[in-house]
């Protein structure tokens, strides 16, 4: 899955200086490799047997949403406070540069609901953990989570312990 960088552009202090940003809109750009990330995460959803995708704002909606029409899946959002127009759970949670809070529909999850969560790139985890809360609270079982990067440098893994985590590609620094 390598090849997956030469098609993830970075971009150095962004969205503040000292914060290097891995930019998938060129992945995006690239049929070839949004084919290859997609049937890579479709082998790893299809294995969990999940019965709907959670897709985090704004990128994990991209591979969420056509992962979850490959699939036959519901796709349900994760948005931020204020977005989603009927009765919700939310969760605060840490950024690598600030705070946050994401938000579900209460009627996304059912309970017993097998669920993967979806995201482009796993930073800290605070987001990702965040919503296998949400799922968790609403009585789904969150069975992996499915990003295409990762940033091992920025210790996800304690926040994200006891999940079966997929990741295509990582870099290991800033």
């Amino acid at each position: 899955m390598d090849k997956l960088k030469t098609y993830v552009r970075s971009v150095p202090d962004f969205p503040k200086k000292g914060i290097n940003f891995y930019d998938i809109t060129t992945l995006l750009d690239n049929p070839t490799g949004f084919e290859e990330a997609l049937s890579e995460m479709e082998r790893y959803i299809r294995g969990k047997k999940a019965d709907r995708i959670v897709g985090i704002e704004a990128r994990g909606f991209i591979f969420g949403a056509a992962l979850a029409d490959r699939l036959k899946l519901p796709f349900v959002p994760a948005r931020k406070p204020g977005k989603l127009p009927y009765r919700t759970v939310s969760a605060s949670y840490d950024l690598e540069y600030g705070t946050d809070s994401i938000e579900i529909h209460t009627d996304g999850v059912k309970r017993g609901d097998k669920v993967v969560v979806v995201d482009d790139l796993i930073a800290t985890g605070g987001t990702l953990a965040a919503v296998c809360k949400l799922v968790e609270k609403l009585g789904g079982e969150v069975v992996g989570i499915s990003a295409v990067i990762g940033l091992p440098f920025l210790p996800y893994d304690h926040k994200l312990a006891g999940y079966d985590t997929q990741i295509l590609i990582t870099y290991d620094s800033e």
